[in-house]
């Protein structure tokens, strides 16, 4: 009888979801740990559990029934790590690499010790430390929580002294990071997959399209990157997988700065798979969901190479319709090619309920295939 792996996903949210049909494609076993009986991936795994991953006992006895622990977020205690992990439970990424990516501080700390481009920052105590960073490199200013922000939340841009008064309300315990606002073009981001016994592929730098602080659209591979920018870009990341021993998929989000010392500027880490990855899942020859289960069991990384010579990814956001399928029949035959993610959640304002993938035909331009992915996601948000 042939055993194959259980892997347990600590968190419920679609990135959970969207691990199942690889781990299916594989052979595995998925158990995921939900924060509710109702949440994003219970409905598409066959094992699960609810239950609160801060509570020690909770976490422990969820580890002891799997070979490896992953994450579908962040927000797991470090020090809860760290326990489990000095009891011999296989964590990937392990806590000593995940904390970059909870802590805002933690993160700029290492990619000032590697030498690579950082805006310039510092820990803050106070509005009179806020500014005294900007008597020196001007207004305005971002002042950013180093835990828990996402999406915009957590993250403040003080225009002038004037917004200080606002600010006061930020400090209730702990240093902030205040950093300058940095005038880029645009967004940029590399994925990057790495194995713990060393091996690491990245996918095509990307541009990420944001509108109100959340991804709107990703387009893939960045258009007119330079090749020196997309090179340094990769390599940036290549290094930062090393030297933070990150196992699984990581996201290296920059900003892309023409003319200004390397070309990009590095603005936060993900080691998780990521919003700015999903068009990998029919763009590329192996997607970041499948190559996170590889890599999380050090199993050998797949080719990362483009199907086609561009792939949009469009958010699907909640709008006015909230019946979702009955706009499927409307929003599938306007765009036959592109393809439907939904994440089986209730449908909110504003929430990421799915996504759309739309593949570029030979010589079809650019716009014509944002044009698609947009009018087939606006349909499943607006209705038919």
């Amino acid at each position: 009888m042939v055993t194959f792996p259980v892997i347990g996903v600590v968190g419920g949210g679609q990135l959970a979801r969207m691990m199942a049909g690889p781990a299916v494609e594989l052979g595995l076993t998925l158990h995921v740990l939900a924060e509710g009986p109702d949440v994003s991936a219970v409905a598409a795994v066959a094992h699960s559990s609810v239950g609160d991953y801060r509570d020690p006992e909770t976490l422990r006895a969820f580890a002891a029934g799997v070979d490896v622990v992953t994450f579908d977020h962040e927000h797991v205690p470090g020090e809860l790590l760290d326990e489990l992990a000095r009891e011999g439970v296989a964590i990937h990424p392990s806590p000593a690499a995940l904390r970059h990516a909870q802590d805002k501080l933690v993160m700029r700390r290492a990619v000032e010790e590697l030498g690579l481009p950082n805006p310039r920052w510092r820990a803050v105590s106070d509005t009179s430390d806020v500014e005294a960073f900007a008597a020196e490199t001007g207004w305005p200013v971002v002042l950013k929580t180093p835990r828990g922000g996402y999406d915009g939340k957590g993250v403040l841009v003080l225009r002038d002294a004037g917004g200080l008064a606002a600010a006061e309300s930020w400090f209730t315990g702990g240093e902030l990071l205040v950093e300058q606002f940095v005038p880029f073009s645009r967004e940029l981001s590399v994925l990057v997959a790495r194995r713990p016994s060393g091996e690491a592929v990245t996918w095509p730098v990307v541009e990420s399209i944001q509108v109100n602080s959340v991804c709107d659209e990703v387009i893939a591979p960045a258009p007119e990157l330079p090749d020196d920018v997309a090179a340094a870009v990769t390599a940036a990341a290549l290094r930062l997988a090393e030297s933070l021993d990150v196992t699984g998929v990581m996201a290296v989000e920059l900003f892309e700065t023409p003319g200004l010392g390397a070309g990009y500027l590095v603005n936060e880490l993900a080691m998780r798979p990521h919003n700015s990855g999903h068009w990998t899942m029919d763009g590329a020859v192996t997607g970041q969901f499948e190559q996170h289960l590889r890599a999380v069991l050090d199993l050998p990384l797949g080719a990362t190479d483009p199907v086609g010579r561009h792939t949009v990814m469009k958010n699907i956001l909640g709008g006015p319709n909230t019946d979702i399928y009955a706009a499927y029949r409307s929003a599938l035959s306007s765009g036959p090619s592109a393809k439907v993610h939904f994440y089986g959640k209730d449908v909110r304002p504003g929430r990421k309920i799915g996504h759309v993938n739309a593949l570029a035909a030979p010589e079809e331009p650019l716009e014509a295939v944002r044009a698609r992915a947009t009018r087939v996601a606006a349909i499943l948000r607006d209705g038919a």
